[in-house]
C-alpha cells in the first residue's frame, strides 16, 4: 500500500469463539459404514490385491498408513460442517480424498516409468472400492 497507509480491521470473531468453532465439526456424525468405506479406501493402497484392483499391486511401493484414515475421517467430518451438514456422506470422503492421499502413496518405478501419478492409483481405488 503506498504511503504505508493501515486498513482498520474489525475481528470478526474472537479467540474463545474461534477455538469453539475449530472443534465444533467433531460433532459431526460419521455413520459406520462411511468408517468402514474409509477403512476400505485405505486398504486397497496397501493390499490392492485383496480389495479386487490386482493391476495396482505392481504400481504402489508404499500405499497409505492407518493414519489416513484417521485424516481423511477427520477432513470429511470438516468439509461436511463447512457445507452445513451434521453427518458426513461418501461424496464428502471423496472430495478430501486425494489431498489427504496424495503424498501418503509412495509409487513404485514402474508406475513412474508408465507416467503414472499418485492421483491416478487414488482415482483406481475410489473407483473400484463399493461406495456405501
Amino acid at each position: 500500500m503506498a504511503g504505508g497507509a493501515e486498513i482498520p480491521l474489525t475481528p470478526v470473531l474472537g479467540r474463545a469463539a474461534l477455538a469453539r468453532l475449530q472443534q465444533s465439526y467433531r460433532m459431526v456424525y460419521i455413520d459406520e459404514r462411511i468408517q468402514d468405506y474409509i477403512i476400505n479406501l485405505v486398504f486397497a493402497t496397501r493390499f490392492p490385491q485383496e480389495a479386487g484392483i490386482a493391476k495396482l499391486k505392481s504400481l504402489i511401493q508404499f500405499g497409505a498408513s492407518p493414519r489416513a484414515s484417521i485424516y481423511l475421517t477427520e477432513t470429511a467430518k470438516a468439509l461436511a460442517f463447512i457445507r452445513r451438514r451434521g453427518y458426513v456422506t461418501p461424496e464428502d470422503v471423496k472430495a478430501v480424498g486425494r489431498d489427504v492421499l496424495r503424498h501418503r502413496i509412495i509409487l513404485s518405478y514402474e508406475a513412474e516409468a508408465e507416467g503414472l501419478s499418485s492421483d491416478d492409483i487414488i482415482s483406481d481405488v475410489f473407483n473400484h472400492v463399493v461406495v456405501p
